[in-house]
């Protein structure tokens, strides 16, 4: 139960973190600027249910890929760690991580008409980093439990997603952008640890050393 409970927490926080909701208001303000409270849910709910079912589809269909273009999943791991590393230290800089979207193509987002799918859904929310995770997740998942968690974590993070973006307006004035830089600081330095341990584990099986883990 302890294992379970802890392979859930970690499929939680490391979803959630690198999807980091709370840094993607500011983004979801500017570009939704003008729209009536019924087209922000709107925009919000398909954001959110478009990315969960695209980290759901990677998180399900990971292996297959893998087979299909002759990747170990070692080799991935090594490579999602380094992935989640880099956008940890972007959010430990308080910068909008370039793995999801650049500047100039948030700039260019700002003037389009329907902002759901892109950026918002893709990359914003499920981003090269998201996906990543997800399919390292279930790459190391030992059973059914461990499935369930990460499937259960993609879906409570865009659920919690939809709500932040629901009400970014509130959540910004509250925060402020000092208190949204504060609070991507700390999430990246445990994005941070995560993604090392995926690195370490990654690296540890292509070098065929043993577990030291258990």
């Amino acid at each position: 139960m302890s294992d379970a409970v802890s392979s859930a927490l970690v499929a939680l926080s490391a979803i959630f973190f690198v999807v980091d909701p709370i840094g993607v208001v500011p983004i979801f303000v500017a570009m939704t600027q003008g729209d009536s409270p019924e087209q922000l849910r709107d925009t919000a709910r398909r954001a959110c249910l478009v990315a969960a079912g695209l980290l759901v589809f990677f998180a399900l269909c990971g292996t297959f890929l893998f087979k299909v273009v002759g990747v170990s999943l070692s080799a991935f791991r090594v490579a999602g760690g380094i992935v989640l590393l880099i956008t940890a230290l972007d959010m430990l800089r308080a910068r909008q991580p370039e793995t999801r979207t650049s500047p100039e193509e948030a700039q260019e987002a700002t003037g389009k008409e329907d902002v759901a799918i892109v950026p918002l859904a893709l990359p914003l929310l499920a981003g090269p980093g998201a996906i990543a995770t997800v399919m390292v997740l279930m790459s190391r998942a030992s059973g059914v439990v461990s499935v369930v968690a990460v499937l259960v974590s993609i879906v409570v993070t865009m659920a919690g997603s939809y709500f932040l973006l629901r009400g970014a307006s509130l959540v910004q004035r509250v925060l402020g952008q000092s208190g949204v830089a504060i609070f991507q600081r700390v999430m990246g330095l445990l994005l941070a640890a995560i993604a090392v341990q995926f690195i370490a584990e990654g690296g540890r099986d292509l070098v065929g050393l043993p577990s030291t883990s258990g």
